[in-house]
């Protein structure tokens, strides 16, 4: 990789075109005279060229340390402002990368991307739709900021707030015997044609643990990569599946002439959350925004204690 000139060293430099002496200079700088032309002489190495003329006594810039004043000037200039707005920022101003999950985007964002425009006007959010494992890799390099996720979720390195419950739902075409059910016990998928995610989908796992089954317990000869896939396939009578409320909410059973019943089991769920790298210099703002979130959605549950975990959790 190639050196490049520090901000240090090109303060010196300017420092020297604008007293025209290295002692007047080294004063401006709070320097010594010997530190400040050590620094002029590594800037001239960096650019292997010559900016000062020392053959003569009269202090003058060479061609190449005309063009390096201007140019430093306008990079001093760019860093300053950088920082002047770096220090004026305001939390969620200005760009985030939020990741989401696919049976969390379609149901929820419509809901929330609205009201954190109104909370926060200047923010400018950045979606990015992936698998769980992809996010929680994109969270740890830094390329997106916070992921909206469902847990339980091993998330080493990673923090989390719990935003909300999201329970299953049974879902069958009409004319399914469990379809007549009041509510559905867990017991009685055992041995049903069962319809999930394939394998990748952290929702398939959430929904097989929350109703306390195996994969040994169900059966079903196909699977989807997306909910709205899965939801055709029950239509087309090739079994019944388990639907988070959220999409349920959103119409997904309805528009596919679905029956939903409730399972019995209250614990039937899984968490909704917002995660963020571990040190993160933005956790503030992830907390933010996961107090946004809980807020837009609580206003469809009259229970919101039941519903929103404040407390940051540690994944290690």
């Amino acid at each position: 990789m190639q050196a490049l000139p520090t901000l240090r060293q090109l303060q010196f430099f300017l420092a020297l075109v604008r007293r025209e002496s290295f002692s007047k200079a080294a004063v401006d700088c709070y320097v010594s005279q010997s530190t400040l032309s050590s620094a002029i002489k590594e800037l001239e190495a960096t650019l292997n060229c010559h900016l000062v003329d020392r053959s003569t006594r009269r202090f003058s810039l060479t061609p190449a340390g005309r063009d390096v004043a201007r140019r430093a000037a306008t990079i001093l200039s760019e860093a300053e402002d950088l920082a002047r707005t770096a220090a004026a920022r305001k939390p969620l101003e200005g760009p985030f990368q939020l990741g989401v999950i696919p049976t969390i985007a379609p149901f929820l964002l419509p809901r929330i991307a609205p009201a954190l425009r109104r909370t926060f006007p200047k923010l400018e959010l950045y979606l990015r739709e992936d698998l769980t494992v992809a996010l929680a890799e994109r969270l740890v390099d830094g390329s997106i900021d916070a992921a909206l996720i469902a847990l339980p979720y091993d998330l080493p390195g990673l923090e989390y707030i719990e935003i909300r419950s999201d329970p299953f739902y049974f879902a069958a075409p009409p004319g399914s015997p469990l379809a007549a059910k009041e509510s559905v016990e867990t017991g009685d998928l055992k041995g049903a044609s069962l319809l999930l995610l394939e394998d990748g989908h952290c929702l398939r796992e959430h929904a097989l643990d929350a109703c306390r089954l195996h994969e040994s317990d169900v059966y079903g000869s196909y699977s989807a990569t997306s909910l709205f896939t899965l939801t055709q396939m029950v239509r087309a009578g090739l079994g019944a599946t388990l639907l988070p409320k959220m999409a349920v909410d959103a119409g997904l059973a309805d528009a596919a002439d679905l029956v939903v019943r409730p399972l019995a089991a209250r614990d039937a769920a899984r968490m909704i959350g917002v995660a963020w790298r571990k040190g993160s210099g933005r956790r503030e703002e992830c907390e933010l925004l996961a107090a946004a979130v809980i807020a837009e959605t609580a206003l469809e549950d009259p229970k919101p204690k039941k519903r929103a975990q404040r407390s940051v959790k540690s994944a290690f």
